[in-house]
């Protein structure tokens, strides 16, 4: 009972503070900060672990820099999702830009459903939110609840705003099932860690062996569904792009592991060039493969 009180009283702060103006926002991101990268160092740990094992070469340093750089993202991005219980289409418009979706459109002027995937890079969840508004066709995201369910009843309400459906884990293949006939797209957080009893492929990435899950590959080969992936650049704070990028038409007649592994490398790739909008706080290596 007090757990739920506590609950309350915390959506209740959250959606107070979504009404603020978003440079008023980011003033508090840029002050909470300090707190959270000096003080209570959240993560910090992990995140100079995963910083150093995914770049050797850099120096100390460098390393540092980037940590920074991702401990000021990390704020941003919290407020950044704080404020989307209160949004508008029009704000969001202006600051997700979306790029080269003829990709998509054509495959929908075919009457072909498709399967995407992006990673947890700069701000994913704007992205799905603002791809919610420019897809003439069903989207379904992907993704794991949380544990306390007020709060993750308020996230699936901010997510599904514009036209969005979440869909747990656990009921991706019920929902292909029912959703067969229809035109949709099934959105994947590809970069996710995969339980342990549950891990089947290991692939090089950022310099470590990387256990990833294969949900995407499986059921691209099952449906035979196109697969796209989206790029999301951060151009300024408050402020991103987000390109469309083809990585399969006919995943029939792709090798084994292929799709997963070119998904990985467009991933990879953007951290090398941009390493600081990754989610580096995420314990992404715990499990071992010796």
């Amino acid at each position: 009972m007090i757990k739920k009180t506590f609950s309350y009283i915390g959506i209740f702060f959250l959606n107070f503070l979504s009404l603020l103006p978003t440079p008023l926002l980011y003033f508090f991101a840029a002050v909470l900060y300090y707190p959270l990268y000096y003080i209570v160092g959240y993560r910090k740990k992990v995140v100079r672990k995963n910083l150093t094992n995914s770049f050797p070469n850099k120096s100390i340093e460098e390393i540092i820099t980037i940590e920074k750089d991702y401990y000021k993202h990390f704020a941003r991005l919290v407020l950044e999702t704080i404020k989307m219980a209160s949004i508008s289409q029009s704000e969001l418009a202006k600051r997700v830009k979306l790029n080269n979706l003829e990709l998509v459109a054509e495959h929908v002027k075919n009457n072909q459903s498709i399967l995407a995937c992006t990673g947890h890079y700069c701000n994913w969840e704007w992205g799905m939110l603002a791809l919610s508004q420019a897809l003439a066709f069903q989207n379904y995201v992907i993704y794991k609840p949380l544990n306390n369910k007020l709060f993750d009843s308020w996230f699936y309400k901010m997510r599904t705003k514009f036209g969005n459906r979440f869909i747990a884990m656990r009921q991706t293949l019920r929902t292909l099932a029912a959703t067969r006939n229809e035109l949709t797209m099934f959105c994947f957080a590809n970069d996710q860690t995969p339980a342990g009893n549950e891990i089947q492929y290991w692939l090089p990435f950022l310099n470590q062996e990387t256990p990833v899950l294969l949900g995407l590959e499986k059921i691209a080969m099952q449906t035979n569904r196109p697969v796209v992936y989206f790029k999301m650049k951060h151009i300024k704070t408050g402020y991103y792009e987000v390109d469309c990028e083809t990585i399969c038409l006919d995943p029939s007649k792709t090798a084994e592991h292929q799709i997963t592994d070119m998904s990985f490398n467009i991933l990879e790739n953007m951290i090398n060039e941009n390493p600081a909008y990754w989610l580096w706080s995420h314990r992404r290596w715990k499990h071992n493969k010796h």
